[in-house]
């Protein structure tokens, strides 16, 4: 395998683009080596769920569309990264028990961390943000 590969897609800020957003990277991760039924797949493509989510939801229109990027460095390192033209990083919300959302960063943060990998906002040059998460690659390990 390649010492970098990389791919993206750019989609639509809306409700079904999330759906999209998590095929794709399915997609892209079987084709990197990594089996969709894997554990760790499942907790990219939650990964990916959530920040499109917040891509799509709490932009409040001002980013017509998002970026889902992935860049697999050496087969040891992946990053999931989504951007965004809002100027507004992302905030950890209060999350009520009862609540049905808000729990978006305190969901990626957690896989991060039990993955061994980390949750990082870099700003763009557009003045947007990307929110990047990086994890160790196991592309036959669960």
């Amino acid at each position: 395998m390649a010492d970098h590969q990389e791919s993206s897609l750019t989609l639509p800020s809306e409700p079904a683009s999330v759906r999209l957003a998590r095929g794709y990277v399915s997609d892209v991760l079987g084709e990197w080596g990594l089996p969709a039924h894997a554990v760790r797949a499942d907790a990219v493509r939650l990964i990916v769920s959530e920040l499109a989510t917040n891509a799509v939801q709490h932009t409040l229109g001002r980013s017509p569309v998002f970026t889902v990027e992935l860049r697999l460095d050496r087969d040891e390192q992946l990053r999931i990264g989504v951007t965004d033209s809002h100027p507004r990083w992302p905030q950890r919300l209060p999350a009520a028990v009862q609540q049905d959302n808000g729990r978006g960063l305190v969901i990626i943060r957690f896989l991060a961390a039990e993955a061994g990998g980390r949750l990082t906002v870099e700003p763009t040059h557009q003045g947007g943000k990307t929110v990047w998460v990086s994890l160790p690659w196991t592309a036959t390990g669960p």
